[in-house]
């Protein structure tokens, strides 16, 4: 149906060009940013809908307006078009990465033992749950079970940063469950960085690959982000504090970082994420501690978790493969709530639930990685990260939802605190 429409258009224009010789070539494709304005309006349109309708967080709308779109139902974002919003979808993603780095206060966290023991035992346990389902139920190779792992392990910092925003949620375990996302998504970066090496030992590449891609991809990204918020503190350093010239220098530095990262073949969100993180430990005179990026933020989440939605492979589920990605997303939540149950102190029992509720979250970090290993070898790879893409598939409808709940029964939501006076 499409294509005969298609090519009645292409024959009609064809026949005004004989008249009208200004006129341009047939457009053999949409034009990205004409397409980029109709997704971010649509994605809009609907996770408003849902929102006034169900009540749902923006996010899961934009991933189902993405997912509607993409090849797996109408197909209107193809894998052309897919390729060509990539670099959008990683200065978006990267962006916001930026943000929850920063938000990663390693001060606080290697004061409050609490805080830091729930932080281990997370990383820890999710890991070790993931990598012993994918490994011993799945019957996935240990390289693929670790690279499983390293997907899947962590929270969704750039979800969990803007259901907080959304729902305006303040309180210890908002605070703990943004923590302990960003803790969890640095550790598996680093898990991630090292499990290239395995997957090229697993493939059987050189010894000398098999070490030197860890070594680039996290030295690189270490580098660049060095360098980028160096450059970023001088250069706002010059510059009226809070001012829109900062929020501009931020930007611009933050987008420099993703297209060198791209050029050098280093991962984006890796990037980016530490260099928020360097950004809040390095910057001593609060250059750009009061500086970021509120109000882009929701435009960020439109374009990234539309085209997340469009990516996630619904048309290769099978029965099998939902019910192996829904056994991985047990066992890490069950590893996540022990977690939180081993971290003790002073905050009761149950809060320490809500938080490991609150992280249960796995969206567009986890997709991005996935892609990262899956370019190494994608005859392999697209069979082998079919588990993590399906979990992340699940949970990018559950996990908005589950960190609602958690801070709604928190009561630290603006919504709660309304209606219950406060946090009980």
């Amino acid at each position: 149906m499409n294509e005969s429409l298609l090519s009645y258009a292409r024959e009609a224009w064809t026949a005004l060009q004989g008249a009208l010789y200004f006129l341009p070539p047939f457009p053999a494709r949409v034009d990205t940013l004409a397409l980029l304005s109709l997704l971010l309006v649509a994605g809009l349109l609907v996770a408003e809908w849902l929102r006034a309708r169900w009540g749902w967080p923006r996010v899961l709308g934009y991933v189902v307006a993405g997912t509607v779109f993409g090849p797996s139902l109408f197909g209107w974002i193809n894998a052309d078009i897919l390729a060509q919003l990539r670099p959008i979808a990683d200065a978006a993603h990267g962006l916001l990465l930026l943000e929850a780095g920063r938000r990663l206060d390693l001060r606080w966290l290697l004061n409050n033992r609490d805080l830091l023991r729930g932080g281990v035992s997370d990383i820890a346990l999710s890991f070790l749950a993931v990598y012993g389902f994918a490994f011993f139920v799945v019957g996935l190779p240990p390289a693929w079970a670790a690279a499983t792992a390293a997907v899947t392990m962590a929270s969704a910092p750039a979800v969990v940063m803007l259901v907080i925003e959304e729902s305006r949620a303040q309180g210890q375990i908002t605070e703990r469950v943004m923590m302990y996302s960003a803790i969890g998504s640095a550790a598996s970066f680093v898990v991630f960085v090292a499990v290239l090496g395995f997957v090229h030992a697993q493939i059987g590449a050189t010894w000398g690959a098999a070490l030197a891609h860890p070594l680039w991809a996290g030295g690189g990204a270490c580098l660049i982000g060095v360098l980028a918020s160096r450059l970023a503190i001088v250069v706002a350093g010059q510059l009226p504090k809070r001012s829109l010239a900062q929020v501009f220098v931020l930007a611009a530095m933050a987008l420099l970082a993703v297209g060198v990262a791209r050029m050098l073949g280093v991962p984006v969100f890796l990037t980016l994420f530490l260099m928020g993180v360097i950004l809040s430990f390095s910057d001593r005179a609060k250059v750009l501690s009061y500086t970021s990026l509120p109000d882009g933020h929701g435009m960020l989440a439109i374009i990234l978790f539309v085209v997340v939605g469009a990516a996630l492979p619904w048309r290769d589920a099978t029965w099998p493969m939902a019910a192996q990605a829904l056994g991985l997303l047990l066992a890490r939540a069950a590893a996540k709530l022990l977690a939180m149950t081993l971290s003790g102190g002073a905050l009761p029992i149950g809060k320490r639930l809500l938080a490991g509720i609150g992280i249960q979250p796995l969206s567009a970090t986890a997709v991005f990685m996935a892609f990262e290993i899956g370019k190494l070898y994608p005859e392999i790879s697209h069979s082998a990260l079919h588990l993590a893409f399906f979990a992340a598939a699940i949970m990018d409808i559950a996990g908005p939802v589950l960190c609602r709940f958690a801070l709604n029964r928190a009561g630290e939501t603006a919504v709660e605190k309304e209606t219950q006076g406060g946090a009980r």
